[in-house]
């Protein structure tokens, strides 16, 4: 029989899916169950002789006939017993009365049923966690979500390095413990503390706020009179263990008491606010509420190392509450989005919604009926050891007036309330002592008990206690559940920090947690690890940990401040870059501009009239391509292969690389059977250089790796031809030569007739736009416009930029084969960011916030952080796990909250990187503005290069910034398919349309 099919029944053994052939040597019977074989399950009237019951949840259950959907005797029930489905919950609750368990079951075992959960409806409650934990995070559905999940505001777990004294105040339910806590930067393996518990008075419980917070304040003063004589600094935590509404770790309004406290004043209010004013009318300035939180986070963060970091905690006490390691972009409640927060998920409160109903007993809602908030916090009263006695109690009530037990006793002491503690329940559970133990404890309510009406009692109470243990394992796999859908992993492996009476008082509890959490979650592995002193080691922690990230926040802000560009420096960056396009322009001026503002010769961009074939040849970095173009009025088609230029060739003679080229379009052209045809080509020259004409540029320098010998300051198509005469390849007839930046405009404006600008931003960066001829002084000619490629890579080569270059960018520069040459493009493109981000981590590995200051060779490595990197670091909703393993792949000893600090710094660096170069835009597109007298330009930008468009974020922040720095014009994006090729191709027609006309 599958897993899905068997009732989780009370008891504390499973064995998982696995038959038995032989009883587990604990397993004991009296009676008829004592003479009932293995494998031969008991008679329904053994069942109540049963001494040591045991739950077998697998594919057999011998030891426990009774099935969901059958009764007592076997019998199948009817179709509406069955439990909820994925279409709704069943009409038929779990609760006494409501069920056809027929005439073979007696009121215990009616009982001992209506309190067992099958492991159907465990994954039904489970998947109503995980909905309502959903709610809580959405900012549209927190408000009424019953399950609250409150932020923390703490975004790390220790790793190790904390250190200091560290001050703790723990309000407790009938005491307060103040606690001076001593880490050594050990990875907190041998912290001494020092702590002094206070009771808090009766009526101060009860009374006005300020008396609540003048006692703790005064009980702190007693405190440190005895431990120290300094009045150094001391960092105080505060464990508050009632709901709260954070909005900062030091920062958390009441939102209502619970626990027997009812204080006045206070909820609706800052609760660290009225302990800090209450600590400094004691005159102890030198304490500073740094943070506060719950039990629970208390108790995930002192389980927590950096070798084994504990993501869950939970805490099954008097109540029950659980907390997580939650990615920060689905916590909606705050703005921070980068890495995790803990939130505190409030789950005492699932239920409160009726979610629970259908397995609410009657014994339940008797509880519920005399607590002191009814209807609120149900999932809590199913499971915290302050109601587990009075569900007993309230079972054994019942099952007396059904002539079950106690027959002949005055029962009238079972309708107290407390009468019977979980203390009590727990002792009775016991295998050894709990017979006699519940003898004990029934005698002293005036009860006369019988061996069998003890061994029922026990029963009972294995129930109740398993009962809660089963709800916490469905409340943890929907954690884990949660957690693992989050992250997008296939499996998850993970520490869960547990705590309180329930789990540290019954062994049996933790076994049940673990199993039924591996039943309902299987593709999760979780740990269980036992906590000690969660709450005030665990505050002193919390308190070490915000420390430390207070002390790695400053230490970030402060690098990364230089980088950081504020709205004003963007202007000013934009006014100069205007600036040196004016100089540029000029025929006086042109040489003393970083800006070189030269003229291409292309008069105009396509107007859908081109037509014809045409050939275009790409050179722009160690691959060379060779096209061929269609253009017919129904579009344009092309044929294209790539040529592969080596190392030897790039860096050696002039007459080898062209010699190189021509063969390469000669091979081309035989392949695609035009070696009879004189066609156009147009020659896309990704390089400095002068134009001198449509058809005649100087190359100004080499870039991109290139240095053949006998280039520089000569006429590239003049050398073109010449290879072409050496070839013997007389149909050679180039017609134009221009940039990538120039073929992205051409192309994009064959879509687009109001594109008039191009811009590439890869490896390299560079933009081009149409100018008016009456502006450009270094070409004769007052009429129409001509495109200029502004070669923008090399503004602030003349220092005008020098304010805004950081140690960073001037270590990066240092190391190019053209240092102070191209600096803008050093702070823009993708062949220096990632060496940008390699070097900033290296400054934070030495102040010792990345890594835990240990030295990375690796990231000596020049080159090593590739600008691919911060593409796929930045991807928004990107697991951190995977920026993680990228960072170990680069052998970076990288923990989670290294690569939160990774991703800002890639973050940053980026973002730079695009507002410069929206700087640069907008003084373009203003310039074109006011050119043609307009207050309001339309115009559009044809756009190349892997980093826009590889990187996730790089074009949205360009195109935010270019609104706010040139509000007056409208500028549409064009993401260019081929400009280098098919551009190429479009300047030699539109050369041609012009030359016929």
């Amino acid at each position: 029989m599958g897993l899905s099919r068997l009732a989780l029944l009370p008891g504390v053994l499973y064995l998982h899916g696995q038959r038995r052939d032989q009883p587990p040597a604990s397993c004991r019977w009296k009676g008829e169950a004592g003479r009932a074989r293995w494998g031969q399950p008991p008679s329904p009237a053994a069942l109540e002789d049963v001494f040591d019951m045991f739950v077998v949840v697998g594919h057999s259950c011998p030891l426990y006939p009774r099935l969901p959907g059958r009764d007592c005797s076997g019998r199948t029930l009817p179709s509406d017993d069955a439990v909820e489905t994925a279409e709704g919950r069943s009409s038929v609750s779990h609760q006494l009365g409501q069920r056809n368990d027929g005439p073979a079951c007696t009121p215990v075992q009616r009982a001992l049923l209506a309190l067992t959960i099958p492991l159907e409806m465990l994954q039904v409650v489970k998947g109503r966690m995980m909905q309502a934990m959903s709610n809580g995070l959405s900012r549209q559905t927190h408000a009424q979500a019953n399950v609250q999940m409150l932020p923390t505001y703490i975004c790390s777990t220790p790793n190790g390095t904390e250190e200091g004294n560290v001050l703790v105040v723990e309000l407790c339910q009938s005491h307060v413990r103040i606690l001076l806590m001593t880490l050594l930067g050990d990875g907190n393996q041998s912290p001494h503390v020092t702590d002094k518990i206070f009771d808090i008075p009766g009526d101060t419980m009860q009374g006005p706020g300020e008396a609540l917070f003048d006692f703790i304040a005064q009980c702190m003063r007693q405190f440190l009179a005895g431990v120290t004589s300094t009045e150094e600094y001391l960092p105080l935590g505060f464990v508050f263990p009632f709901s709260c509404k954070q909005t900062q770790l030091n920062k958390a309004e009441l939102l209502s008491w619970s626990k027997g406290f009812s204080c006045s004043d206070v909820e609706g209010k800052d609760v660290v606010q009225l302990l800090q004013s209450a600590i400094n009318k004691q005159e102890l300035f030198h304490v500073e509420v740094v943070a506060l939180m719950n039990d629970t986070v208390g108790t995930m963060m002192t389980c927590s190392t950096r070798e084994r970091p504990c993501e869950v905690a939970l805490v099954v006490d008097k109540g029950t509450n659980s907390c997580f390691m939650a990615e920060a972009q689905y916590v909606e409640m705050v703005e921070e989005t980068n890495g995790r927060m803990c939130v505190n998920i409030e789950w005492g409160c699932f239920g409160d919604d009726d979610a629970l109903n259908d397995i609410l007993t009657p014994y339940d809602q008797r509880v519920d009926q005399e607590s002191s908030n009814p209807g609120k916090r149900r999932f809590e009263k199913l499971v915290g050891s302050l109601y587990l006695g009075d569900i007993v109690r309230h079972t054994l009530m019942a099952l007396s007036a059904e002539k079950a037990l106690f027959i002949g006793s005055n029962v009238t002491v079972l309708g107290t309330k407390g009468a019977l503690k979980t203390q009590q329940v727990l002792e009775i559970i016991d295998t050894e002592e709990g017979m006699a133990k519940a003898r004990v404890a029934l005698e002293a309510l005036g009860l006369r008990p019988s061996e069998r009406d003890c061994c029922r009692v026990q029963q009972i109470c294995r129930a109740v206690v398993s009962r809660s243990a089963a709800l916490c394992a469905a409340g943890l796999a929907a954690i884990l559940g949660y957690i693992r859908h989050s992250r997008g992993l296939e499996r998850l492996v993970i520490n869960v920090a547990v705590d309180g009476e329930l789990y540290r008082a019954h062994s049996r509890f933790g076994e049940i947690l673990q199993s039924v959490t591996g039943l309902l979650a299987p593709e999760c592995m979780a740990a269980l690890v036992p906590s000690v002193d969660g709450t005030g080691r665990g505050a002193a922690i919390v308190t070490a940990v915000a420390l430390r990230l207070a002390d790695q926040r400053r230490e970030m802000d402060q690098l990364l401040a230089p980088l950081r560009l504020s709205r004003t420096d963007l202007e000013r960056v934009q006014a100069l870059m205007r600036q040196e396009m004016e100089l540029g322009l000029g025929q006086e001026t042109n040489a003393n501009s970083s800006v070189r503002m030269l003229p291409t010769y292309v008069r105009g961009t396509p107007d859908g009239t081109e037509r014809g074939e045409f050939l275009a040849l790409d050179l722009g970095g160690t691959n060379f391509r060779v096209l061929v173009v269609r253009v017919a009025e129904d579009g344009i088609r092309m044929a294209s292969e790539i040529y592969l230029i080596p190392t030897n060739i790039m860096q050696g003679t002039g007459e080898a690389l062209f010699d190189h080229i021509i063969d390469c379009i000669m091979d081309f052209q035989l392949k695609q059977d035009l070696m009879e045809q004189v066609l156009p080509l147009g020659f896309t020259f990704s390089f400095p250089c002068q134009q001198l004409g449509l058809d005649k540029a100087v190359l100004l320098t080499w870039t991109k790796g290139f240095s053949a010998s006998g280039c520089v300051g000569e006429d590239v198509v003049q050398l073109l031809r010449e290879a072409a005469r050496r070839k013997q390849h007389l149909a050679l007839k180039v017609v134009a030569v221009v940039n990538d930046t120039v073929g992205t405009m051409m192309s994009c404006g064959y879509d687009d007739p109001k594109c008039e600008i191009g811009l590439i931003v890869g490896t390299g960066t560079n933009a081009c736009y149409m100018e008016e001829m009456q502006n450009v002084g270094t070409v004769e000619g007052e009429q129409g416009r001509m495109c200029i490629n502004m070669e923008w890579g090399a503004f602030g080569d003349n220092g005008c930029l020098d304010h805004i270059f950081t140690d960073f960018d001037r270590l990066v520069d240092e190391k190019t084969i053209n240092p102070g040459k191209q600096r803008f493009e050093k702070l823009i493109s993708g062949m220096y960011l990632g060496e940008i981000v390699r070097y900033i981590l290296l400054a934070l590995v030495e102040k010792q916030v990345l890594f835990r200051g240990k030295p990375c060779p690796r990231l000596q490595t020049r080159d090593i952080f590739k600008t691919k990197f911060l593409s796929t670091i930045e991807i928004d909703g990107l697991a951190l796990q995977q920026v993680q393993a990228i960072l170990q792949d680069l052998e970076l000893d990288a923990s989670f909250e290294d690569s939160v600090l990774v991703r800002e710094v890639c973050q940053t660096v980026s973002l730079r990187a695009a507002q410069l170069c929206a700087a640069g835009l907008a003084a373009v597109v203003e310039k074109m503005r006011e050119n043609r007298g307009l207050s309001q330009l339309a115009v559009t930008v044809g756009v190349d290069g892997t980093l826009y468009k590889v990187h996730p974020c790089f074009s949205q922040h360009l195109q935010k910034m270019l609104r706010e720095l040139a509000p007056n014009c409208t500028v549409t994006f064009l993401q260019s398919e081929d400009g280098s090729g098919k551009g190429a191709a479009l300047v030699a027609a539109v050369a041609c349309r012009g030359a016929k006309s």
